[in-house]
């Protein structure tokens, strides 16, 4: 919290006298990002951003403000551009301010590592820009997208001041300040706080009011930045080479401005002080007068310390804290004055690993400024913490003081490799007197955040309360578990940890009752809410004994509401069900009047929905109504007390692959039954360069869907599009002998092929219930073969699915059907299974089915994005191996590179490969080789580029080679694995190609080689949360194109195209099947560089039918010519094929209205919505034109 209390050295003593010269601010509930948004965008001219969590927030509110018309101090908009990356960013931002103009940027981790260059540039050339960070972990051996200081602190070279927040409070008060010293100083800052724990909590907070920050500006300052500005009015030259006889010294020459800054950032605290009533220094201490033990950290962990600290103070400790706000330059003096001088041992903590370094950096840091002070020979600890936004709670800043021992140490965690843990004692309870806690486990996409969100406000807006709300997630895209951590209470909330004592626990899907300890979180006496459709019988079958012993034996109040039958009657669908429980809490938390909480749910709901339609508002406010109606409350029966024990259903792998099976049973069970804080390091000594093994995600049987599909024998056409287009994987055709389908509960005769029998396949418990497979069934004479029902009552489709899976693929079936047809790929085994992809994802099917073509000769290369979390996210990997134990060698490096690496994985096998080759040539022209040996080796070398028949070669060679004692042979056996032709690709979305990666893309399409790369189009950033891309077309409403992208969508096909060497193709699955397949293997086959392009319907887009029906979307783009399908195969004699038919162009508006990312648009601005949409389509109609031309062009050369 910013210091709402004076501290000086005799004791604690309140400010009497803070109202007399406090000015009124408005309070207000919002998170960190927020916070500083609201504040930078004051003093900001131009903001230059591009999208990286969690920092997005910052720059999607700015673009929001400045669309809606808000005014900075200057009384203008802000100008608000989006870059190509965070490198473009960095660039517009030093270009910016070299003009004049007071700009900022908004970013985090890689983002601001790619900023770097232009941090010395910018800090070297004086320039008062300000870089607002939410501080988030660096990718080393894992990506992270969590929050710690190893971005910040790999910038603080670089010469630009940083200066440090703990709270959204502290955020919202001291971000001006490092806008303010900047311009007066003539240094550009870092301004950062805590990732997540900080950007992402939502707090009541204090506001400011633009008038009081431009009141502490100085203009003076701001006109000579201005003046001195590049200008052609008065020109000059920057940016010079100089030479060996003046760089240093005119490097030197900027010391004084770092010698004056720390007063300059000390006096705009001052005026922050006497406008506010804080005590904000450049070290701030917390604590007894008198400690003797005092920790010195930086960010969010300071409040969990000043609470850690009252609680202690209360039992006699005497111990306190220094909390870094001005990290650079760092005021050695600042810090002396601020420790108690009673100190007998000092604790620095870390929020980052430096491997090799003598320490951390702010350990180094304090080490050398109170060398040669009054603290010379105090002994100074040094301990690490929270990476990766790991949980740091009061039971571990205790273990911190109680530690004289470990000089290095670490907390939060295990370590039994290094033994530098410190031992964490029993959970304490810190919370001021009053608090409410409250905690909701949700399911990814049910809307549960979202409601959270807005409860949070509700009571924070409402009520005289303080409030908090932070949000725990796991990191699957959606349908995986959610945690939402309320707290509210007459008192300042300092916790900045997650609630594991609750008064009330939500558990928003029942299957989680099994898996997790829920209920054992609750205080005595608290209240426990379940959605469930269960009655009291339900409830006895299915609670299992310790859930029911806890109830009855700690007086808990016990609720249960049936979401889903809400759900389906209120219109809302079965799995939207936010709104229903967020009334239901409100009701039993009895906060506010329930009319009024009701009336303001409802509110809060317009704003929330408001843009997707009239239709939407009204379903949630009768799923509000009904969800306070609906509440029943559980007679506990006294039988419960005596119930036993079952233990949470956890994961344990008995068959597969023993490096898999070892990885489930100690990693990945625990960590998806959200125990993988227990973990040891010791667990992880054989994964510590972040392999993990393939195919773990069979394992899991999630379980969350509402609905699976159950097939109906009697309408099947056996034509396998249900599996074709199913996102995970979880339906298959299965051709079996007759033995085998006596195990199968129905099975046809296959079509075709009368010796086999043919069934359909269903992984209920990894099923999400998205019904793309029931969408695209074509059935028999209307009646579909696939109905989506109740997952609970077909549960045991799954036994016929295990089996089904250990059947071998038959090689005579797939023959017969041909792999590269639509039917045919389906009997493949898909070597992408179960991932963590959203529910009717438009980006799985295309992968899954590539991997069915190549997977077991395949490379794969993946961009950061969707396609990566859902391709390889902590604990479960989705990509998996054939009966041989082949199947895709998947990797991800980082986002803006990415066809470079690819292309580097390319070159490495070359390399070795041929090298390889020039040996097998020695063996085919040796006198000593077989006849058999010389054919195997001429047959390897005749189909060295040719994936598709060089593996059979290559078992061939190995064959003949083997048992040959040349060492030649010997050596081309060792090396068999590099021996045969791989098939490289490269994954990623339309921010990666079109965008960030773009250099790269058209580099590796430039090369000429051979490899493919596959852009999942989902025409905006979707792993970000939605903002645009330059592949966005025109008027299509996304972050940071709030009113409507004004210009057309990038032509990547084209530009490729352009080379004539380089395979394109525009495919989109539901509206072509059979061109999808077709394209994938033309590009794969094409011995060059190829490029495809697909067509991928997101959540982000809000389409209205609903994902169920993205295959219909895929259809319906083509249809109305708003996608075009084609094929430009250089190879070809007929080079370019326009697969799309003539669109009909009266479907084309009807189109766009059924997402809500244009829909939307038409209801904040319909002159503006006509106008960009008659442009899209327009656009659209001279694409079509254009690419019936290229027939022409491109047609059979006479």
């Amino acid at each position: 919290m910013g210091i709402r209390l004076k501290l000086c050295k005799s004791n604690f003593i309140f400010n009497s006298n803070k109202e007399e010269f406090e000015m009124a601010r408005k309070m207000k509930t919002m998170d960190g990002n927020h916070a500083a948004a609201h504040a930078s965008y004051a003093f900001s001219d131009v903001a230059a951003i591009y999208p990286i969590t969690p920092s997005s927030v910052m720059a999607e509110a700015t673009d929001e403000w400045a669309t809606q018309g808000r005014k900075n101090m200057f009384g203008q908009e802000v100008q608000v551009t989006e870059m190509q990356s965070e490198a473009g960013a960095a660039g517009a931002v030093h270009g910016s301010l070299a003009a004049g103009a007071l700009t900022t940027t908004y970013t985090a981790s890689q983002g601001l590592l790619l900023m770097i260059p232009n941090l010395y540039k910018i800090a070297g050339e004086q320039l008062p820009g300000v870089f607002n960070v939410s501080a988030r972990a660096l990718a080393s051996h894992a990506l992270s997208i969590f929050g710690d200081h190893s971005d910040v602190y790999a910038c603080r070279q670089t010469g630009v001041a940083m200066l440090c927040e703990s709270s959204v409070q502290e955020v919202m008060d001291l971000t001006p300040v490092a806008h303010l010293a900047a311009i007066k100083g003539k240094v550009p800052f870092i301004n950062f706080f805590d990732g997540f724990r900080t950007s992402h909590e939502i707090q009541k907070i204090e506001t400011w009011d633009y008038e009081d920050l431009k009141d502490m500006a100085d203009m003076d300052a701001i006109d000579a930045f201005r003046k001195h500005a590049l200008n052609p009015n008065h020109p000059c030259q920057r940016g010079s080479a100089q030479n060996p006889d003046i760089f240093f010294q005119a490097r030197e020459a900027c010391n004084p401005y770092y010698d004056a800054l720390p007063a300059i950032v000390q006096e705009y605290m001052d005026k922050v002080n006497e406008k506010i009533g804080t005590d904000y220094k450049l070290f701030n201490y917390y604590g007894a007068a008198d400690a003797e033990h005092v920790i010195i950290a930086m960010g969010s962990v300071n409040d969990t310390i000043e609470e850690t600290i009252d609680y202690l103070l209360a039992a006699g400790h005497k111990v306190g804290v220094v909390k870094v706000r001005l990290y650079r330059p760092f005021c050695a003096q600042a810090l002396v004055d601020a420790i108690p001088e009673t100190v007998k041992q000092i604790s620095v903590l870390d929020r980052t690993k430096e491997p090799g370094a003598l320490g951390e950096p702010l350990y180094l840091d304090v080490v050398a400024a109170l060398k040669g002070t009054k603290f010379n020979d105090t002994p100074i600890f040094t301990g690490r913490y929270g990476l990766g936004s790991k949980d740091t709670t009061p039971a571990q800043i205790v273990a911190v003081y109680e530690n004289t021992t470990k000089q290095k140490f670490t907390i939060g965690i295990v370590d039994d490799v290094t033994n530098l843990s410190l031992e964490t004692g029993a959970p304490l309870v810190t919370t001021p007197e009053g608090t409410i806690n409250c905690k909701f486990w949700g399911l990814g996409a049910d809307g549960t955040v979202g409601a959270n969100k807005n409860s949070i406000k509700i009571i924070g807006d409402n009520t005289d309360m303080y409030a908090q709300a932070y949000f725990d997630y796991d990191s699957k895209k959606s349908g995986g578990v959610t945690m939402s951590h309320l707290r509210f209470g007459k008192k300042p909330i300092k916790s900045t940890y997650l609630i594991h004592k609750a008064n009330f626990v939500a558990c928003h899907n029942p299957s989680y009752v099994r898996k997790y300890n829920m209920v054992q979180e609750l205080v005595d006496g608290g209240t426990f809410l379940l959605n469930c459709p269960w009655d009291m019988e339900g409830l006895e079958k299915h609670l299992p004994g310790q859930v029911k012993a806890f109830i009855a034996n700690h007086n808990i109040k016990f609720y249960i509401i049936d979401g889903v039958k809400i759900g389906i009657e209120t219109g809302m669908g079965p799995t939207r069900i936010n709104t229903i429980l967020q009334s239901a809490f409100f009701k039993l938390a009895d906060i506010i009047p329930e009319a009024q909480a009701i009336e303001l749910m409802k509110a809060a709901a317009k704003a929330t929905y408001g843009r997707k339609g009239d239709d939407i508002v009204a379903k949630n406010w009768a799923a509000i109504d009904e969800g306070a109606k609906q509440v029943v409350e559980v007679t506990v029966p006294e039988s419960w007390k005596d119930a036993a024990d079952e233990g949470l259903t956890m994961t344990h792998a008995t068959s597969g692959r023993q490096d898999a099976i070892d990885f489930v049973n100690n990693i990945q069970a625990k960590v998806s039954a959200q125990e993988g804080n227990s973990l040891p390091v010791s667990a992880f000594t054989e994964y510590v360069d972040g392999t993990t093994p393939s195919g773990t995600s069979a394992y899991e049987k999630r379980g969350i869907a509402v609905n699976v599909p159950v097939w109906n024998p009697e309408n099947c056409i056996q034509c396998n599009r249900c599996a074709y287009v199913c996102p995970h994987a979880a339906i298959r055709p299965v051709a079996m002998t007759e033995a085998e389908a006596a195990e199968a509960p129905v099975a046809l005769d296959m079509t075709g092929m009368k010796e086999y029998k043919f069934a359909i396949a269903v992984s209920a418990l990894d099923c999400t219930g998205c019904g793309s497979c029931a969408n695209v069934c074509p059935g028999k004479k209307g009646a579909k073969a696939l109905a989506m029902e109740n997952m609970e009552a077909n549960v045991e489709s799954q036994k016929f699915f295990d089996y089904a899976v250990t059947l071998p693929e038959k090689e005579d079936v797939i023959a017969k059907f041909k792999e590269n047809t639509v039917k045919g790929s389906q009997f493949k085994q898909p070597l992408l299974e179960f991932s963590g992809a959203c529910a009717g994802c438009g980006e799985t099917p295309y992968a899954k089915l590539i991997t069915q073509l190549f997977g077991d000769r395949m490379y794969i290369a993946n961009a950061t994005g969707c396609s990566s979390i859902w391709g390889n996210s902590s604990p479960s990997t989705p990509y998996t191996v054939n009966a041989k134990g082949q199947g895709p060698a998947w990797s991800n490096s980082l986002f803006e590179d990415n066809a470079e690496f690819g292309y580097g994985m390319l070159l490495a096998q070359k390399a070795i490969r041929d090298g390889l080759k020039t040996k097998v040539e020695a063996v085919m022209e040796s006198e000593k080789a077989s006849d058999e040996v010389k054919a195997a080796c001429k047959e390897w070398i005749d189909t060295f580029s040719v994936g598709a028949t060089n593996g059979a070669a290559t078992d061939k060679l190995v064959a003949a080679l083997e048992g040959c004692e040349c060492d030649t042979c010997k050596d081309i056996v060792k090396n068999k694995d590099f021996l045969a032709k791989k098939s490289q690709w490269i994954f990623g979305g339309d921010g990666w190609a079109y965008d960030i990666g773009f250099g790269g893309v058209d580099h590796v399409l430039a090369s000429g080689k051979d490899i493919n790369i596959m852009v999942f189009d989902t025409e905006v950033y979707s792993n970000t949360g939605g903002q645009s891309s330059k592949s966005t077309p025109t008027g299509a409403i996304a972050q940071f194109a709030a009113g409507g992208k004004e210009t057309k969508k990038k032509d990547m096909a084209s530009i490729a195209m352009s080379y004539g060497y380089v395979y394109v193709a525009q495919i989109s699955m539901g509206a072509d099947f059979n061109q999808t397949v077709k394209a994938i293997a033309e590009a794969e086959a094409y011995p060059g560089p190829s490029l495809i392009i697909a067509y991928a319907p997101c959540i982000n887009h809000g389409i209205k039918k609903g994902m169920s029906k993205a295959q219909t979307e895929e259809e319906l783009a083509v249809k109305c010519g708003y996608w075009h399908n084609f094929r430009f195969n250089p190879a070809a004699e007929n080079k370019f094929t326009l697969d799309s038919k003539a669109p009909a162009s009266e479907d084309y508006q009807a189109f766009l209205d059924g997402e809500v990312r244009y829909n939307s648009l038409k209801r904040s601005n319909p002159e503006k919505a006509a106008r960009l949409f008659a442009k899209n389509e327009n656009e659209a109609k001279e694409r079509y034109a254009y690419l019936n031309k290229l027939i022409t062009l491109y047609g059979k050369e006479e």
